[in-house]
């Protein structure tokens, strides 16, 4: 299971009356537009799409996607005509824009920008030639989770990971962007996503020295949390936070934090397809779900930060936004990969 594969479980939290969102369905009039949304599971729930139709007398089609790779097909294959709002994370945005598939926000269409938590209104990563292309949404974080019986106080550093007294008792994401990423932080490289050559090559011998402690590699958060599960495991870098609560339900001491280095973070925005039929229905649907009870709402249910009520987000333990380093499109990410497979084939000496 990944992070949109537990999203779409909906095995986090319980979703509050608090939220003040409608929670039965709602009475549209014939609608005589349409909006198009492809997102997400878990990002277009019943509540404000009700709310949302009834508002505009629109009738909201939602397609669901449960890979970034879906959505650049899908744009890619017409040109965004046939959605007119999308929500990605961060690091899509580069390409999207590229090829021409987004339009830039009209930010007057969108007085709800004025909700944005301070952290969250100026990410360069979906900014493109001076305008702004999407806005942020949810957000969490790629920390490290320990067991509080080996760690009474958080670790301080992902140093942690290539501490020989914890050899054969540590575990990583087997993926290429994230662990890359996370060590050149541990390398205080200034720019993680844009690496020269002698900075990847300081990556993948630390990453070489760090093989030799890992007791495995994993993928996805079942995989992850089985394995620390059993025992034996002392620390991870984590896919995320849910996988502390998944942690403590099969009776480990788990917690999380962001290290001294900081950590990655990603931020899921909202963005207006270059084949909107109608831009400015497109406007109103991004302006509605930066309204702060949806930001609230998003938090309640998913566990997952939002960017416009931060005490929802405060609320659940997302108090770190401001220590992330969000997500970006890397230089290439096929040297990347190649790097990654390179260091998993090599014997551990």
């Amino acid at each position: 299971m990944d992070r949109r594969q537990f999203l779409s479980a909906g095995g986090t939290l319980a979703v509050s009356a608090a939220t003040g969102l409608m929670m039965e369905s709602l009475p549209v009039r014939a609608a005589t537009r349409e909006l198009r949304v492809m997102t997400w599971e878990g990002y277009a729930d019943k509540p404000w799409v009700d709310e949302f139709q009834k508002a505009n007398n629109v009738a909201v089609k939602v397609t669901y996607i449960a890979s970034v790779d879906e959505i650049f097909a899908k744009m890619l294959a017409t040109k965004g005509a046939d959605y007119d709002v999308i929500a990605v994370e961060t690091s899509s945005y580069k390409r999207l824009v590229q090829q021409q598939v987004l339009k830039p926000l009209n930010l007057s269409l969108l007085p709800n920008r004025a909700n944005l938590s301070p952290v969250f209104t100026d990410v360069k990563s979906i900014v493109f030639g001076g305008q702004v292309y999407a806005a942020p949404f949810a957000w969490g974080s790629i920390p490290l989770i320990y067991d509080r019986k080996t760690f009474p106080s958080a670790p301080a550093s992902w140093s942690v990971l290539w501490d020989s007294k914890y050899a054969g008792r540590v575990i990583a994401m087997d993926d290429a962007t994230n662990l890359i990423v996370t060590t050149a932080l541990l390398l205080h490289i200034k720019d993680p996503f844009n690496m020269n050559v002698s900075e990847f090559a300081a990556v993948k011998a630390k990453l070489l020295e760090q093989k030799k402690y890992m007791l495995t590699y994993y993928s996805g958060f079942d995989d992850g949390v089985s394995i620390m599960a059993q025992g034996g495991v002392d620390a991870m870098m984590s896919m995320g936070e849910p996988q502390v609560q998944m942690l403590r339900k099969r009776g480990i001491d788990a917690a999380l934090t962001i290290p001294k280095e900081g950590a990655i973070g990603w931020i899921d925005c909202w963005a207006v397809s270059a084949g909107a039929r109608d831009p400015a229905l497109a406007h109103a649907w991004v302006n509605f779900m930066l309204d702060k009870r949806v930001g609230r709402y998003i938090s309640e249910k998913t566990g997952y930060g939002n960017t416009t009520d931060a005490d929802a987000s405060r609320k659940i333990g997302l108090t770190y936004a401001d220590k992330l380093v969000f997500l970006q499109a890397p230089e290439d990410q096929g040297k990347r990969i190649a790097l990654w497979n390179e260091i998993k084939a090599t014997p551990v000496g």
